[in-house]
């Protein structure tokens, strides 16, 4: 299985993608996960051509991805075009650059909370993935909908990928976004192992908080959630993938209080069994105590931007070095 970063993991670094490719080459890696390239920005053929060539000169795999394809989702941008267009620009794309799959989502956990229930939303992605079905089966390019920002649990996105169609669409599964859901990644991984075909893998410290719980995003190995089993089971089940890294170690904990009755009114059919394994990671978790640089993203100064920055490298290239010597990938 092939080792990978996600650039989202070095998002404060303002680098270009061939500065990108070179890094990755640099720390030993085999991937570039591009997760959020534009597909309004002016990639042409001949640029995207000499972005494969130096992969393939550095002896690199690109996969690529995109934002929200959910028209109706808080997080879908329509300057961009329609859902169906951005989503076929970047199949298009992926056939150039040799990426197997394009990593999207539908949104992030605003979007169980807005006038149109998850359900909508869901039916929304799927007709977009349905307006694109013949281009991604004729370039051999699937659609990994990602779990993302609390958008979906598990099982949900396990259906949204049965209803559009298994054939041509699969799951970017990420193992830390479970826990803003209240979910184990365990769960997540068995609900969602047969479609999976790419990845976005960090660890997690969960423990229990006054309000229920509190999750931090933490390199790889500094967690409490036991990701070395996880990323074993990862590999049983899901052998013809690569293992990428998405590595957010900036963010500060976030507390889930699913003590508050309202946090239950958005997860109104999460199984027992299932909100039971979550608990069991909470109450044998502990908080992450190890000097790590947090900031709230949306008010960076020039001088915190650039600590975050080598903050980020410190931390992939941490979480790289775990994945090779303990768990041999």
């Amino acid at each position: 299985m092939k080792l990978g970063i996600d650039l989202f993991s070095l998002r404060f670094n303002d680098w270009d993608p061939f500065q990108h490719l070179e890094y990755a080459r640099r720390i030993g890696v085999d991937v570039v996960h591009f997760s959020e390239l534009n597909p309004a920005r002016p990639l042409d053929t001949g640029y995207l051509a000499e972005l494969k060539q130096t992969a393939d000169h550095l002896g690199l795999q690109i996969e690529v991805g995109m934002r929200s394809i959910c028209p109706t989702s808080t997080s879908f941008d329509p300057s961009a075009g329609s859902a169906a267009e951005q989503l076929a620009r970047m199949i298009e794309i992926a056939a150039q650059v040799g990426s197997p799959a394009v990593r999207c989502f539908l949104g992030s956990n605003a979007d169980r909370r807005t006038a149109l229930p998850l359900a909508g939303h869901i039916a929304a992605t799927v007709e977009t993935c349905r307006a694109v079905r013949h281009l991604a089966l004729d370039h051999g390019v699937k659609i990994a909908i990602e779990n993302h920002a609390g958008d979906m649990q598990g099982r949900e996105l396990a259906a949204l990928i049965e209803q559009a169609g298994p054939d041509y669409v699969g799951a970017c599964i990420d193992a830390g976004n479970p826990l803003w859901v209240a979910e184990s990644p365990f769960t997540t991984l068995e609900h969602l192992a047969p479609y999976v075909v790419m990845s976005h893998v960090r660890d997690t410290a969960v423990s229990p908080h006054p309000s229920g719980a509190m999750a931090q995003w933490v390199a790889m190995g500094d967690g409490s959630v036991d990701i070395a089993a996880w990323s074993h089971r990862y590999r049983e089940l899901c052998p013809n993938t690569n293992f990428t890294l998405e590595i957010i170690t900036t963010l500060p904990p976030k507390v889930l209080n699913y003590l508050d009755p309202d946090f239950w009114s958005v997860y109104p059919d999460t199984p027992a069994h299932e909100f039971a394994r979550f608990l069991a990671l909470v109450h044998t978790g502990r908080p992450y105590t190890e000097p790590v640089l947090t900031a709230n993203w949306g008010d960076l100064t020039p001088e915190l931007r650039a600590a975050l920055a080598l903050e980020q490298q410190r931390q992939l290239e941490k979480s790289v070095r775990y994945c090779r010597e303990e768990l041999g990938i």
